[in-house]
């Protein structure tokens, strides 16, 4: 008989989910984003990018130098992906007074996190501002392509991000775009595909319990990252009560991704 996938379910029926943009993120900072100043007006900015790996991203400063564009690709790993994954987003000033006088960025276990270095060219010998973009939504109609500030860009720990309703990532221009997929195959198995951004390949967890597959995932906090995050939940339910199923699940996990190929019993 074939597993099933189990819905998603809010961690508390009161506030709903912990973190909006993620059903398995149990603690840490939330949101796709998170955005800080550090000394000398440098400005970090973390973005979960699932999926795409070291060499699959670019940053551009565009012409204005108040602006950098983020281009993303993910490719389709498995065959039973439901496609690739295109993130774009736009970030910068949104002041007059500054401009963006360079920038470093790593990627790593799904996330580009991004050093942002300005100078105040209308006063020199000052200091430079604190405005930036929260970054422009591509899906959607809300704000569509045009810069917005964000009510939390910078606590990863406001209300707003938890909430009963789970939010798409709002910077996926071409592909699926939210965390949790699952597919039922013909020949009984369950094929299901998690995101987890941040956390290294040696850092996921499978485990079973009375027929409940079970995914835990741990990322430590990185560069300027608020801290770590932990990830956990129940992603699909066996078709027989047991803690050690007949044939054992295969698992391929690559950039922040975990996908299971779960086989029914």
């Amino acid at each position: 008989m074939a597993a099933v996938p189990l819905p998603a379910v809010p961690q508390s029926p009161a506030e709903g989910f912990y973190a909006i943009n993620n059903e398995f993120l149990m603690n840490g900072p939330k949101g796709f984003q998170e955005f800080k100043i550090l000394e000398n007006d440098i400005m970090f900015v973390r973005m979960d990018f699932p999926g795409v790996p070291e060499d699959g991203v670019s940053v551009t400063l565009e012409p204005s130098k108040t602006l950098v564009s983020v281009r993303a690709h993910a490719p389709k790993v498995h065959a039973h992906d439901f496609s690739h994954r295109n993130y774009l987003i736009i970030t910068g000033l949104v002041c007059g007074c500054c401009e963006i006088s360079g920038f470093t960025y790593h990627m790593t276990d799904g996330v580009l996190r991004l050093h942002l270095s300005k100078t105040n060219i209308l006063h020199p010998q000052r200091p430079s501002c604190n405005s930036f973009l929260g970054g422009i939504r591509f899906r959607g109609d809300d704000f569509s392509g045009c810069p917005h500030r964000l009510p939390y860009n910078r606590d990863p720990y406001h209300p707003a991000l938890t909430g009963p309703v789970l939010m798409r990532h709002p910077n996926v221009a071409e592909g699926t775009a939210m965390a949790y997929e699952s597919k039922q195959l013909e020949n009984g198995s369950l094929y299901v595909r998690l995101d987890m951004p941040g956390v290294p390949k040696d850092n996921f967890n499978v485990s079973i319990s009375s027929g409940r597959v079970k995914v835990t995932g741990q990322a430590p906090a990185v560069s300027h990252d608020s801290d770590g995050r932990f990830y956990s939940g129940d992603v699909a339910m066996l078709s027989a009560p047991v803690d050690v199923p007949s044939r054992p699940i295969k698992t391929i996990i690559k950039d922040g991704v975990i996908r299971l190929l779960i086989p029914s019993v």
